[in-house]
């Protein structure tokens, strides 16, 4: 059953998570992660005229938003890190994924999520280069500010010197003007919804933001019956 579901995150971010948290008990399952398993299943047949819109003549303007749930899982203390990453207003990249390694710090977890969203703006930034279409000072939208600060002054936080190098060249592309962190208060941050369960309202809302649209219901009866 999660196979089968892993196949509509491509086109479905707002079960992402609620999918990927069921996959890390795929080999010794128990009954209530099928009754959560039920319980998606049950969201996806009441959400069928629910899709992600990409309407035509839009900016080009890449933003990425990010966010981390510090040490939610209770076996491992391990945290849930996610991003995502809008064209003009259009959802074309959305990330959701456990951290290796445990993090000493909400400032430390939120610091690796940002490097994770860099490298992928960056990989962004080169496949849109090849269509001409070149972008600098790339928008990161974070919520957390002592983040921010460190990835200004790395000296000014001695309690970071364990964090890895590798997600020290996050301030390098900075520097070189390739993206910019902003801060984004938590009520506007939209990857809420790929690291941590959310009152109904809440998801609502971020997944409107998201862009999900009903669809016209005789377009949706046209595929139907072209199906």
């Amino acid at each position: 059953m999660i196979g089968s579901i892993l196949y509509l995150i491509a086109s479905r971010p707002d079960i992402m998570l609620s999918v990927c948290l069921c996959a890390r008990y795929q080999s010794n399952p128990k009954e209530y992660h099928l009754t959560v398993v039920k319980r998606i299943i049950k969201y996806l047949k009441g959400t069928t005229n629910v899709g992600l819109w990409y309407p035509k003549g839009t900016s080009l303007n890449l933003t990425g938003f990010l966010d981390f749930d510090f040490a939610r899982c209770k076996f491992d203390r391990k945290s849930t890190s996610g991003t995502c990453h809008l064209l003009g207003s259009s959802l074309v990249s959305w990330n959701c994924k456990k951290q290796v390694c445990v993090a000493l710090s909400t400032i430390e977890d939120k610091y690796i999520a940002v490097g994770s969203c860099c490298a992928q703006s960056l990989w962004m930034k080169q496949q849109l280069g090849d269509f001409g279409v070149n972008l600098d000072h790339i928008p990161l939208k974070c919520d957390n500010t002592s983040a921010i600060n460190l990835t200004k002054n790395l000296v000014m936080h001695s309690r970071t010197k364990h964090i890895e190098i590798r997600h020290h060249f996050l301030r390098d592309h900075m520097l070189k003007s390739d993206c910019c962190i902003k801060f984004i208060d938590n009520e506007h941050q939209l990857a809420d919804i790929f690291t941590k369960p959310l009152a109904r309202d809440r998801f609502f809302f971020i997944r409107n933001e998201l862009r999900h649209i009903r669809w016209i219901e005789h377009r949706m009866t046209f595929c139907l019956h072209i199906v």
